[in-house]
C-alpha cells in the first residue's frame, strides 16, 4: 500500500513518567490527518488506541495502558503516513499504597475510587484502622530488589492488611538493619496492644471510683455527729432539722432532676417509637422504596414487596398501618395505570409485551391486560399499513421518486429491452456498422411497487409477533408455570377459547387490508367504488411495465410463504392466493399487450441491412422481444405449493391465445408497413450489403434511396425466413411455457403470414414481368415485321436479347438481396413471359417458311436460356406457342436452326451465367 504522507514522527511526551492510566500529551510531527487516519497508537508495547483523542497533526492525548514493559518507545501508525518512529521513551511506574496515616501530597478516597480503565466509580470496602506502622519501632527501609522479594515468596504480600501476608517478607522489607533489643520491644509494643482490648471496660469502673469514695465519707460524717451530741432535745432539734433538710433536699432533688427525668421519658418514649420505626420499617420506606424502583425500572422488586405488604398489613387494625398500606396501594395503582400505558404504546417489542402482561397479572390489575395488548396491536397494524399507502399516494402525487436498492432486477442492472434487440441481432449478423456500446439502465421503482415492497415488508415483520402473542396468551405461557400462578393460566386459556372468533376476525381484517391495499395500487378495476376511495387514490397514469409485475409477484408469494411459516390456517391466507392469482393473470395480459406495443416500434429499429442469407434485424429482434417476454413470464406462469394454474380456465385460454395472435399479426403489420413505405419515409443511410455476398452485379448501394421493389424483396425474405423459422421456435418456447392452442397460435399466424408474403409477391411480380411482357409485341413487330414476308433468319432479334437482359437484371436484383427468391421469382417471370409469348404466337393467322423458323428460334432460345426455370406452365406456354408454328420440313432448316441457336448461346454466354444454376434447386411458385 503506498502511502501519500510522511510516517509519524514523536519528539516529545508530557509527562515522560507515570503509573498506569496516566493521562500523557504526546507531541511530533505528521501525526495523521484526523481521527479516522489514526489507526494505531502503543506506549511501552500498550495498544492505547482506544483512550486517544487526535488534537492536530502535532499533537495526540491518551492515557498509559497497563504494559508489560518499565520503559518504552511511543509508536504511533496512520493510515496516511504508516508506522511512525520515537525519540522519546516514557517510563512506567509502579503504584503505590498509601496508608491512613502515610503522609501524601494527595486526597486518598477511603470509600471509593476512580477506575481511569473505565471511566466509572467502584465501591470498595474502608481501609482498615490498623496503623501504618504496627510494631511501634522506627522503619528502615532497605535494599532488597522487589523482584528478588517476590521471588523469594512467590504469592505473599507484605501488606499487613493483605490475607497473603508474609511476617518474613515484611520485616526484610522494613527493618533489615534493626537490631535485637528493638525487636522484643516491637513484641512487647504488640502484646500492649492487644490487652487494650480487655482493659476497655475496667478504665469505666476505675475512672469513677473517686466519685463514690466522696459520697461514703460525706454520709459517715454526718452519721457521727448525730451519735456525739446524745441528748434528747438536741436530738429532737436535730431530728427536726434533719427532716427539714431532707424535704428541702427532696424537693430541691426533684427540681433539679424533673428535667432529667421528662429527658429520660421522653428517651424512652422515643426509643420505643424508634423501636417500633425499626421493626416495621419495611412498611413505613415502602412507599418511597416502591417510587426508586419505578424510577428505575425494576418492577419485579416492586411486585414482590408489595406481595409481602399486602400480606402481613392487608387486613391490619392499626390505623399507622392503614394509612401506610394505603399510600402503598396508592402507588401500587399508578404502577398498574403507567404499565398499562407501557403495554399499549407501540411500537414495543413482544418480550416487553410479555412482561408488562405478567407484571400486570401479578399486580391483579382489572380486566384483560393480554387481550387489550393484542387489539392495541391489531389497531396498530391497520394504521400502520393505511399509513403506509397514504405516504406513498402523497410523494407520487408530488413527484416524488423513490428509489428502493431492494426493487433493482436482476443483478440492479438490465440493458433497455429494444437496445439489447437490436445489439444483439447486429453482433449476430456480424455488422460492423453498429456500434456495441453497452448502455445500462438502473430502474427506479414506480410508486405502486416500491408501496407494495414496503407493505408486505411491513405486514410480514408485524404479524408475526402478534400472532406469537395469541399463541402465548391461547397456551398461558404468558405467565410462569408454578402452581401459585396456575390459577392465572386456566383463566387465561378461558379467555383465548372465548376470543378465538374474535381473534380470527383480527386476523382476517389485516390480511383483507393487505390484499385491498395491494389491489388498490395495482388492480384498481377489482374494487368496487367505496373500496377505492379508501384502498385507493392512485394516479394510475399508465400500467406497470412488464418487468415490475413479476418482481412484484415474487415480494407477494414471499410474503405468503413468511405468513403461512407462522402455521396461520389456510382458509385465512386464501384471499391471499387469490390475489396471486390475479397478479398472474393480470400480469400476463399486461405483458402480452406491452409486447405487442414493442414488436409494432420494431419498425422504426428496421434499418434495411442484408445478411448473407437475406435477412435483416427484424426477424432476430422480433423473436427475441416475444422470447424476453416469455421468460419474464416464467416464474409467474410457473405454480408454486397450493397455487393453481392460470390456464385452467378457458376464458383466461382464449384471452392469452387471442394476445399471442395479435403480437404475430402486428409483426406482420409492419413488415406490410415496412414493404409498401414511401421512399421519402424510408432512412436508407444505413443500407449495406455483407462485404462476403457474391453481389456480381453491383451493389444495393447503387441508389440513394431504397427503392419500393428492393424493400418488397427484402421483406420477401424476411417472410420466408419467419415462416421457415421464427414462427416455428416461437411456438417450441409457448409450448415450453405451458401456453395452450400454440396449434391455433401457430396456424393462424402462419395463414396471415403466407397471406401477405404472397400479396407482396404478386406486387414484386406484376412490377418486373410487367414491363418485360409488355415489350414483346412491340419487338416483335419493330420494323413492320410481318410473319408472311420475312427474310432467312440470321440470328435472334434483339427484343429477346432485351427481354432476357430485363430478366437478368431481374435476376440480380433478387440475388444480392437473397438467393432463395431467385427461383420463385424467376420462375413466375419466366411464366408471364412464356404465356404472352405463346399468345402472341397464336394469334398470328400464318407464317412463311422463313417466318416459322424464325419464330421457332426465338422460341427455342428463350426457352433454353430459362431451361432452369421452367415450370409445368411455362412449359405447356412454350409448347403452345411451338404447336402454333408451322413444322420444320426441310433438314436444311433443322441444321440453320441448330447452327443459328449455338450462335446465339455463345455470343450471349457471359450474360446466360447467372442462369447456370444446379437443377436441383426447389422452385417455389
Amino acid at each position: 500500500m503506498a502511502h501519500t504522507r510522511k510516517p509519524p514522527l514523536v519528539t516529545g511526551i508530557s509527562p515522560n513518567e507515570g503509573i498506569a492510566w496516566t493521562k500523557v500529551t504526546i507531541r511530533g510531527e505528521n501525526l495523521g490527518t484526523g481521527t479516522a487516519d489514526l489507526i494505531g497508537l502503543t506506549i511501552c508495547g500498550h495498544n492505547c488506541i482506544l483512550t486517544a483523542e487526535w488534537m492536530s497533526a502535532s499533537k495526540i492525548v491518551c492515557r498509559v495502558g497497563q504494559a508489560k514493559n518499565d520503559k518504552g518507545d511511543i509508536i504511533v501508525t496512520t493510515r496516511s503516513g504508516g508506522k511512525g518512529t520515537s525519540t522519546v521513551s516514557f517510563k512506567l511506574l509502579k503504584p503505590e499504597k498509601i496508608g491512613i496515616l502515610d503522609q501524601s501530597a494527595v486526597w486518598v478516597e477511603e470509600m471509593n475510587y476512580y477506575d481511569m480503565r473505565t471511566d466509572r466509580n467502584k465501591g470498595m470496602p474502608p481501609l482498615s484502622l490498623r496503623p501504618a506502622n504496627p510494631l511501634g519501632i522506627e522503619i528502615d527501609k532497605g535494599r532488597f530488589p522487589p523482584k528478588e522479594l517476590e521471588a523469594l515468596f512467590p504469592g505473599m504480600s507484605a501488606d499487613f492488611t493483605s490475607e497473603n501476608f508474609s511476617a518474613a517478607w515484611y520485616l526484610i522489607e522494613n527493618h533489615s538493619t534493626t537490631s535485637f533489643d528493638q525487636l522484643k520491644m516491637a513484641v512487647m509494643h504488640l502484646k500492649k496492644q492487644a490487652n487494650k482490648k480487655n482493659e476497655g471496660s475496667l478504665a469505666y469502673v476505675k475512672g469513677g471510683l473517686s466519685t463514690f469514695f466522696e459520697a461514703q465519707d460525706a454520709l459517715s460524717a454526718i452519721h457521727q455527729k448525730l451519735e456525739a451530741d446524745g441528748t434528747e432535745k438536741v436530738e429532737g432539734s436535730m431530728t427536726q432539722k434533719l427532716e427539714n433538710v431532707l424535704n428541702r433536699a427532696s424537693n430541691t432533688a426533684d427540681t433539679l432532676f424533673q428535667e432529667v427525668l421528662g429527658r429520660k421519658d421522653k428517651a424512652d418514649s422515643t426509643r420505643n417509637a424508634l423501636n417500633v420505626l425499626q421493626r416495621f420499617k419495611f412498611l413505613f420506606n415502602l412507599p418511597l422504596n416502591i417510587e426508586r424502583n419505578i424510577q428505575k425500572g425494576d418492577y419485579d422488586v416492586v411486585i414482590n414487596d408489595y406481595e409481602k405488604a399486602k400480606s402481613l398489613f392487608g387486613k391490619t387494625e392499626v390505623q399507622v398501618f392503614k394509612k401506610y398500606y394505603a399510600e402503598v396501594e396508592t402507588r401500587v395503582a399508578a404502577l398498574r395505570k403507567l404499565l398499562l400505558d407501557k403495554l399499549l404504546e407501540t411500537p414495543s417489542t413482544l418480550h416487553d409485551q410479555k412482561r408488562y402482561i405478567r407484571y400486570l397479572s401479578d399486580l391483579h390489575a382489572e380486566g384483560d391486560p393480554a387481550w387489550q395488548c393484542i387489539g392495541a396491536q391489531h389497531k396498530w397494524i391497520l394504521q400502520l399499513m393505511h399509513n403506509c399507502k397514504e405516504s406513498y399516494v402523497k410523494e407520487q402525487k408530488g413527484h416524488t421518486l423513490l428509489h428502493s436498492p431492494m426493487l433493482d432486477l436482476d443483478t440492479e442492472v438490465r440493458l433497455s429491452s429494444l437496445g439489447h434487440l437490436s445489439r444483439s441481432a447486429s453482433l449476430k449478423r456480424g455488422s460492423n456498422n453498429q456500434s456495441s456500446r453497452e448502455e445500462t439502465w438502473r430502474f427506479k421503482a414506480p410508486q405502486q411497487v416500491a408501496f407494495v415492497e414496503k407493505l408486505t415488508k411491513l405486514v410480514v415483520s408485524q404479524l408475526p409477533n402478534f400472532w406469537k402473542l395469541w399463541i402465548s396468551y391461547v397456551n398461558g405461557s404468558l405467565f410462569s408455570e408454578t402452581a401459585e400462578k396456575s390459577g392465572q393460566m386456566e383463566r387465561s386459556k378461558k379467555n383465548a377459547r372465548q376470543r378465538q372468533n374474535d381473534f380470527k376476525t383480527m386476523i382476517q381484517q389485516v390480511m383483507k387490508s393487505l390484499v385491498k391495499l395491494i389491489r388498490g395500487a395495482l388492480l384498481p378495476f377489482s374494487l368496487g367504488e367505496n373500496e377505492l376511495r379508501e384502498y385507493g387514490g392512485w394516479e394510475m397514469k399508465s400500467e406497470l411495465a412488464g418487468q415490475w409485475l413479476p418482481h412484484v409477484i415474487q415480494t407477494v408469494r414471499l410474503s405468503y410463504e413468511s405468513l403461512a411459516a407462522l402455521e396461520i390456517p389456510n382458509d385465512m391466507l386464501q384471499i391471499i392466493q387469490v390475489l396471486i392469482f390475479d397478479l398472474r393473470i393480470h400480469c400476463i395480459m399486461i405483458t402480452l399487450q406491452h409486447t405487442a406495443e414493442d414488436v409494432k416500434r420494431l419498425a422504426e429499429k428496421e434499418d434495411w441491412v442484408v445478411d448473407n442469407e437475406g435477412l435483416t434485424c427484424l426477424p432476430s429482434q422480433f423473436e427475441q422481444c416475444v422470447v424476453h417476454s416469455l421468460q419474464l413470464l416464467k416464474g409467474v406462469l410457473d405454480c408454486k405449493p397450493g397455487e393453481t394454474s392460470v390456464f385452467q380456465h378457458q376464458k383466461i385460454q382464449q384471452d392469452v391465445c387471442q394476445l399471442s395472435v395479435s403480437i404475430m399479426q402486428v409483426f406482420i403489420d409492419c413488415l406490410e408497413q415496412l414493404s409498401t413505405k414511401p421512399d421519402s419515409d424510408v432512412d436508407t443511410t444505413h443500407l449495406s450489403v455483407e462485404v462476403s455476398s457474391p453481389d456480381l452485379f453491383g451493389s444495393i448501394h447503387e441508389d440513394s434511396s431504397l427503392s419500393l421493389e428492393r424493400r418488397l424483396l427484402i421483406v420477401l425474405s424476411n417472410c420466408c425466413y419467419l415462416e421457415r423459422h421464427t414462427f416455428l421456435n416461437l411456438a417450441e418456447h409457448f409450448e415450453k411455457h405451458g401456453f395452450q392452442g400454440v396449434d391455433k397460435i401457430t396456424q393462424v399466424s402462419m395463414d396471415s403470414l403466407k397471406e401477405l408474403d404472397q400479396r407482396l409477391f404478386e406486387m414484386y411480380i406484376e412490377m418486373k414481368a410487367d414491363p418485360i411482357v409488355g415489350s414483346l409485341e412491340p419487338g416483335i413487330y419493330a420494323g413492320y415485321f410481318d410473319w408472311k414476308d420475312c427474310l432467312v433468319p440470321t440470328g435472334v432479334r434483339n427484343y429477346l436479347k432485351e427481354a432476357l437482359v430485363h430478366i437478368i437484371a431481374v435476376h440480380a436484383e433478387v440475388f444480392a438481396i437473397s438467393k432463395e427468391l431467385v427461383p420463385r421469382v424467376l420462375s413466375r417471370i419466366v411464366e408471364a413471359v412464356a404465356e404472352e409469348l405463346s399468345r402472341l404466337m397464336q394469334c398470328v393467322s400464318s407464317f412463311s417458311r422463313n417466318g416459322a423458323l424464325q419464330a421457332r428460334l426465338e422460341i427455342c432460345a428463350l426457352r433454353d436460356a430459362v431451361a432452369v426455370f421452367l415450370t409445368s406452365e411455362s412449359h405447356s406456354s412454350f409448347k403452345q406457342a411451338l404447336e402454333a408454328l408451322p413444322q420444320l420440313s426441310s433438314g436444311g432448316d433443322k441444321k440453320l436452326l441448330e447452327e443459328l441457336l449455338n450462335t446465339f448461346k455463345s455470343s450471349m454466354q457471359l450474360q446466360l451465367t447467372c442462369f447456370q444454376v444446379a437443377s436441383s434447386t426447389m422452385v417455389k411458385t
